[in-house]
């Protein structure tokens, strides 16, 4: 490969991960719309179904997303009876979340979500596994470099 061709569309994994991240949102869409919940809404059910319970604090960092975006959506999910919101007991400044009953009812509807992706990849669970666990490691030297270069 000449170094131009560094510089192609095609070449580029950024672009590839978005493309492929776009199409299974695309995928994922009917489901969740039948479901009443958003992409970033089946993210934070997810990690409250194995959880139960977490802070506003770690739902930040372990979805990716700022209070900023999180709160508002937590809100609305409230209102729809999917979970609950409380200052904890021990701190008042902390917002504990908990998974709701109507919250815990979806997570059966949702299994398909999961099930349509692997079917729809043409990869083994072995591939899939391998993939994931390749691009974690990718995030997480691309988080520490940035981290290292950005203090």
């Amino acid at each position: 490969m000449n170094e131009h061709d560094y510089l192609k569309l095609d070449n580029q994994l950024c672009f590839t991960l978005y493309a492929c991240s776009r199409a299974i949102s695309r995928m994922y869409r009917p489901f969740l719309d039948e479901l009443g919940l958003t992409y970033p809404q089946y993210l934070v059910l997810l990690a409250l179904w194995e959880q139960q319970e977490s802070s506003v604090k770690q739902l930040s960092e372990i979805l990716d997303l700022d209070s900023g975006t999180l709160t508002p959506m937590l809100k609305r999910m409230e209102a729809a009876g999917l979970l609950q919101r409380q200052r904890s007991s021990k701190d008042e400044r902390v917002v504990m979340v908990r998974i709701a009953q109507k919250g815990l009812d979806l997570r059966e509807q949702a299994l398909c979500i999961p099930k349509t992706l692997f079917q729809s990849s043409g990869m083994t669970v072995e591939q899939l596994e391998a993939l994931q666990a390749q691009v974690k490691q990718m995030m997480g030297s691309i988080n520490d470099g940035y981290i290292k270069n950005n203090p």
